[in-house]
Formats: structure tokens, sequence, C-alpha cells
């Protein structure tokens, strides 16, 4: 799939779900029920698909540890500014996940042989796999422990990381499943899969609002900032630091500046943080990186 035609159809996805929800052609709960599907179908299926083929190698650690040190960074940066600009609780715990996660696998999958060439594909899937991936199912749950209005305790979030659907199956799929299955079990996973993107995406659409509350437009604004602009700043430096280079170094960068993750916009919204910001940050952010990340194309040269 081209950029081009990855975006549009994502923004047409978006566009769908924002005229189902507008025209009242859906129950109020359709977009939760959809990322209920997502959580427990698709997602596990994606998972169980690709996850297999993964070998880890040396080679790959200074690209792994990209994510990872974007991930410490960017906590750090979203709590300082939360108490700077005097964010809400659930607002932070949005721009946890949202500015430190991006759409490295199913946008990113697909923009990353257009902006760097097939052979960077693979070092992507390694950022989004060991890098973004992992983080959703154990930072991601935390955070959605402490910010989701539970009583979180150590306990209580090693129980829902352990019983995560998504997290379960990738431990399978890292252990015990085989890294090729037969074509009667590979096309219904691969139909699943493909399943993700679009259905994320339509409940997104039937979340988002043209115009947000007034207390929702500074961590909007600092989120997409910081998401598609400090971030892949950050990763640019990271690179250096870790001696990446080539498609690796490439890899790295493009999968730091995707937008936010729509995974984790739709797990806030099933937790009930903030949807309307999240759905805002996962649309508009896809919007926006239309111009991001070719100017992030233009600075690799």
């Amino acid at each position: 799939m081209s950029v081009t035609a990855a975006f549009a159809f994502i923004l047409a996805m978006l566009a769908a779900g924002k005229l189902l929800a507008w025209r009242r052609l859906v129950q109020d709960d359709a977009a939760a029920t959809l990322n209920l599907v997502v959580l427990y179908v698709c997602l596990p299926a994606a998972v169980l698909l690709y996850a297999p083929r993964l070998e880890f190698e040396w080679a790959l650690a200074g690209l792994i540890a990209v994510p990872w040190t974007v991930l410490v960074a960017g906590s750090l940066l979203v709590l300082a500014a939360a108490r700077l600009l005097r964010f809400g609780r659930a607002s932070t715990g949005v721009l946890l996940l949202l500015v430190t996660l991006g759409n490295t696998s199913y946008l990113g999958f697909a923009l990353i042989p257009a902006l760097a060439g097939d052979d960077a594909l693979r070092y992507a899937v390694a950022y989004d796999q060991f890098g973004s991936f992992f983080m959703l199912c154990t930072f991601g749950l935390v955070v959605l422990g402490l910010y989701g209005g539970e009583r979180a305790t150590p306990a209580g979030m090693a129980r829902r990381i352990a019983t995560f659907p998504p997290f379960i199956v990738l431990v399978l799929a890292l252990t015990v499943m085989p890294a090729r299955y037969p074509e009667a079990v590979a096309t219904p996973l691969e139909l699943l899969a493909d399943s993700l993107l679009p259905l994320v995406a339509l409940a997104s659409g039937m979340q988002l609002r043209l115009r947000l509350p007034r207390h929702h437009v500074g961590p909007f604004v600092f989120g997409l900032a910081a998401k598609l602009v400090l971030m892949p700043a950050l990763a640019l430096g990271l690179a250096a630091l870790y001696g990446l280079s080539g498609d690796m170094r490439a890899a790295a960068i493009y999968e730091t500046a995707m937008p936010p993750m729509i995974t984790a916009g739709a797990l806030l919204s099933l937790a009930g943080i903030e949807p309307e910001l999240a759905a805002a940050l996962v649309g508009y952010g896809i919007v926006l990186s239309m111009v991001t990340l070719p100017l992030w194309h233009w600075v690799l040269g």
C-alpha cells in the first residue's frame, strides 16, 4: 500500500465513523464494542501472525533501545508539562500513552517501505514488537490502572498484565507457536489482523469531536507537538548515540515519528479515560502526520 493510499484509507474510515455517529445510525456504545472486538480478536490474531517470525539479534539492541528511551523521556516530559501547565489527571494519563506510543504497526508497516524502502520493514517490525507493542502490554496497562480510577496495587498491575489477552498471546507466540502456519491457519489470521486498522479507525471516528472542550485544548496541542516533533527529534539524537545507520536508523526515526497509537486510544476509550481527547489525538494526529512525516523524510535526506 502506498503512503497516499494508506492515509486515504484511514481518513475514509475516520470520516465514516464520524458520519455514522453524527447521523445516529449506530448505538452510543458502538465504538466501545468495536474496540472490544479489536482487543479480544483482531489484535491477538495480528500478534499470532507476526510475532513468531521475529528473531532477536544483538545487532538490534540499539534499535530496540530507541522506543524504550523515548518512553522514559516522553513520560518525564509529560509529567513535567502536566505539572507546569496544570493538566487534569485523566488528561495526563492520555498523554502518557499517546505521546510515547505511536502507530508503529499498521500505519508504520504501510508507510516505512514507501519512506525508507522495503529493506527497512524488518527493522520496523522489530521496533514495533519488541518496543511499542510490549510497552503497550506493560507500561500501557500500568497507566490505565493508575489513571483509570481504580485502586492500583503492584499485585493488581501484575495481574492485569498477565491476564491481558494480547500479552498472553504474545508470550505464546514468542515461545511455542511456529514461525510459519499452514495456509488453513494463516489465511484466517491474516483476515482478522487486516481488520484491526479499519475497525479502530472507524471507532475513533465515532468518538471524534470537531470542537474540543476548552480544557482539552492545552493537552491536545502539547500532545501532538510532542509526539510528531519532539519525540522524532529525540530519536534522531538517539540513533546517533546508539550507532544506528542506514535502514535501521531510518526505521527508528520514522517509527517514532508515527502519529499516536490507535490501539492505545482504544484502550483509553474502553477505560473511560478522556475518550474525546484520546480520539482527537489519534484522529488529528493522523491528519497532521501527513505533513510532519514528509518533513522528517526531508530531514533524513
